[in-house]
């Protein structure tokens, strides 16, 4: 059964790798194309004031051919790699789902990999998303990409963790405190565990001081759209085969 559940998992991920893929495609590359604009006239202007021999290597360096072109990177790059993130994240989703069903109340397939999705996305995506946002490759210091990966992840780990702990919180109060209850509470601890840890990881701000905010808040937008088209098309499709996998008609 699980081997079926997997199966499905992945195919429905490559589905909504495809639908991603097309949401990005429009509302992710605008954005992303006018961060390289702005990135490539920063760099015409830091030369055209002069800055010496630094300033001329650097723009020799800029000139140099790219190894996989910008219409490559926005066509099957990008459709490699959503459709590829799609898969793996469907196939992950399959194995959650195949532990959880059953084990956090009475519901269907349905809903079960419905709310499944929603803390998926909550906590994997939007959680970390708040503390470090998504930037365009213009945005950055090379210097820093390490820790500011460190610290992702940090976030990342832990709200998965803090999950798992308030489900397991709310399923002890179950009894005692009626379902509703449960959830509230564990729900509260978890809000609080983050707010604590975004709290005390370092703030990361390396946005250029002209950079347009209207294309940040764009890209930004459009990164965090790609994804819940992703959990939601999961969560919806994948709760739909489940269904048909557990009772067929």
């Amino acid at each position: 059964m699980v081997g079926h559940l997997l199966a499905r998992g992945m195919l429905v991920g490559v589905v909504a790798g495809l639908l991603a893929f097309g949401f990005a495609s429009l509302f992710g590359e605008p954005p992303l194309e006018s961060a390289i604009a702005f990135e490539a006239h920063g760099h015409d202007a830091h030369t055209s004031h002069g800055q010496g021999a630094a300033a001329h290597a650097h723009a020799e360096h800029d000139a140099e051919p790219e190894l996989v072109s910008r219409s490559t990177q926005s066509g099957l790059g990008l459709l490699t790699g959503a459709v590829g993130y799609g898969a793996a994240i469907g196939g992950l989703f399959a194995l959650a789902f195949a532990f959880v069903h059953g084990r956090i109340g009475d519901q269907g397939p349905r809903a079960t990999a419905a709310l499944l999705a929603l803390a998926g996305f909550v906590a994997i995506v939007l959680v970390p998303a708040l503390k470090y946002p998504a930037n365009p490759p213009s945005i950055g210091d090379p210097e820093t990409i390490g820790a500011r990966t460190a610290w992702f992840f940090a976030v990342l780990a832990i709200s998965v963790t803090a999950l798992v702990a308030a489900v397991a919180l709310a399923r002890r109060l179950w009894a005692r405190w009626g379902a509703w209850n449960a959830w509230l509470i564990a729900g509260a601890v978890y809000v609080a565990v983050i707010a604590l840890v975004e709290y005390a990881l370092p703030e990361v701000n390396e946005v250029p001081e002209h950079f347009s905010a209207v294309v940040l808040w764009h890209f930004r937008l459009a990164s965090l759209g790609m994804q819940l088209v992703l959990w939601a098309t999961i969560g919806l499709l994948f709760g739909m085969l489940a269904e048909r996998a557990a009772w067929p008609s």
